[in-house]
């Protein structure tokens, strides 16, 4: 596939490297526009709904900066080039924490404060996500379709309770409560198994491996 779109030389002229770099400007512009709108609309419609900034920050102003990485993930994915895909994902991560976090509390005056809400529920669930990505990361080393539409549920669901919580719907009580009593339950029964079966398959192959060594050695 790589060869039929790119060619078998790594090699181009001058000419068709300055049209794929003004293609990559003008694609990056776009990206940064686009996004800018989507913030902009978003936050203008979700002041409008009552929604608070920090809600406001965590969902529609991640979602809108995070465009970009999406876009190219999902395209890096579907032409197969999946080292992209993880690479930037995992890059971008490592990038707003320790850059755009610490860069902004480099230049703010007196640092920045933690909200408590941030504390209390945010904050725990970006570390227990990033807990449940090593039994799938460190086992089966790929991240299959269910476990991607796992993670994709996890983040609606999240989504979902940031806005009725904010909104102070009537239905946040159940909503917490099936998340609470079942959902993450059933998850981490899940990830157990996972990792159990992994080890169990490893374990088999190691053996395996020694058996067929050791009857070579004889």
């Amino acid at each position: 596939e790589y060869t039929k779109e790119y060619g078998t030389s790594g090699r181009m002229s001058w000419s068709q490297g300055l049209i794929n770099l003004a293609l990559l400007v003008v694609g990056f512009a776009l990206l940064l526009f686009g996004s800018r709108l989507l913030v902009i609309n978003a936050t203008k419609i979700a002041q409008a709904m009552g929604i608070n900034q920090l809600v406001i920050g965590l969902t529609i102003i991640a979602l809108g900066t995070s465009l970009p990485e999406l876009a190219t993930s999902v395209i890096a994915s579907l032409r197969g080039e999946q080292d992209i895909a993880v690479g930037n994902v995992v890059g971008s991560n490592i990038f707003n924490i320790l850059a755009v976090l610490g860069l902004s509390a480099a230049i703010a005056p007196g640092g920045i404060d933690i909200s408590t809400a941030a504390l209390r529920l945010d904050i725990p669930v970006m570390v227990a996500v990033a807990i449940a990505c090593l039994p799938i990361f460190f086992t089966g080393n790929s991240v299959s379709r269910w476990e991607g539409l796992l993670f994709l549920s996890y983040f609606v669901a999240y989504t979902t309770y940031l806005i009725l919580d904010s909104t102070e719907h009537q239905s946040l009580p159940w909503f917490s409560l099936v998340v609470t009593v079942f959902v993450v339950p059933l998850t981490i029964l899940t990830f157990v198994i996972i990792t159990w079966r992994a080890l169990q398959a490893r374990r088999q192959r190691l053996i395996s491996n020694y058996s067929e060594g050791t009857e070579q050695g004889e």
